[in-house]
């Protein structure tokens, strides 16, 4: 399956959190929303995927939905410079910002629905295709994309986890060789490798998804996919940085700013 064109592989997008870690930057917005260099941290995700040839988006939603809805209902507006004569409310847009070719559904997954549970209730988006990615909506990373796809289709096991060295709390994956072999919730942050992200699964993963309402993606459906020996690791030894304290906040701003942010990929 590595020749499956990826505009026809969806990427699926945690985007439901309410990020009460980081209030400092934000307390009106969803975690997704928050601004790295002007733009929400979940651009800038849908931005590293597009430049590998993905445009099918699909946003698991929760807190505060309507916000993340309105950005891509009003999308070009908010990115783009524009003038707007206000006699006949014509507008010209300037340059190119808010002409991503990307089409993006927008699910409301419940407010406090775990992540299992905000796949199993997206789940009929993803009919017709045959494998999708899956990554959290807070989290940037200079990964390889193509690599990932070449690796997934290559061990032919039903989903492959990006594995990177810890820098916060996430969960530990037990390795050996290119197989995960142990998911655990708590990790020893000086050895080892943690979940970050970036998935790929077949479409069967959808099978181990079964409780709308009370299934935990990674203490749930990733057990169970590790136990049957269905989930492959890659790992990711470039930059990664999941956005989940205010001192991480300021760094990804930082690193924007300084034209130094290694997930620019476009």
């Amino acid at each position: 399956m590595s020749h499956v064109d990826p505009a026809d592989i969806p990427v699926v997008i945690l985007a439901g959190g309410k990020g009460t870690r980081i209030r400092e930057a934000s307390e009106a917005l969803p975690k997704p929303m928050i601004d790295v260099g002007g733009k929400p941290i979940m651009w800038h995700i849908m931005k590293t995927y597009a430049a590998h040839g993905h445009r099918r988006f699909i946003l698991l939603l929760g807190y505060k939905s309507w916000t993340i809805k309105e950005f891509f209902l009003a999308y070009r507006e908010k990115t783009s410079d524009f003038t707007v004569n206000l006699s006949n409310a014509e507008t010209e847009f300037h340059g190119d910002y808010g002409t991503e070719d990307f089409e993006v559904t927008m699910a409301y997954t419940g407010l406090d629905t775990l992540t299992g549970g905000r796949l199993a209730r997206a789940a009929t988006y993803l009919e017709g295709a045959p494998a999708f990615m899956l990554t959290y909506g807070d989290g940037l990373a200079d990964i390889d994309i193509p690599a990932l796809r070449e690796f997934h289709f290559a061990h032919g096991k039903i989903g492959t986890v990006t594995a990177v060295h810890p820098t916060s709390r996430f969960g530990e994956l037990g390795v050996e060789g290119e197989n995960v072999v142990d998911f655990a919730e708590k990790p020893d942050l000086n050895t080892g490798f943690v979940n970050g992200g970036y998935f790929m699964f077949d479409r069967k993963f959808l099978d181990y998804v079964t409780d709308p309402n009370g299934d935990m993606l990674e203490s749930d459906a990733l057990q169970r996919l590790t136990a049957d020996g269905q989930l492959g690791m890659r790992l990711h030894t470039g930059f990664w940085r999941g956005m989940d304290t205010y001192r991480e906040y300021v760094e990804l701003n930082r690193l924007w700013d300084s034209g130094e942010a290694p997930w620019r990929v476009w």
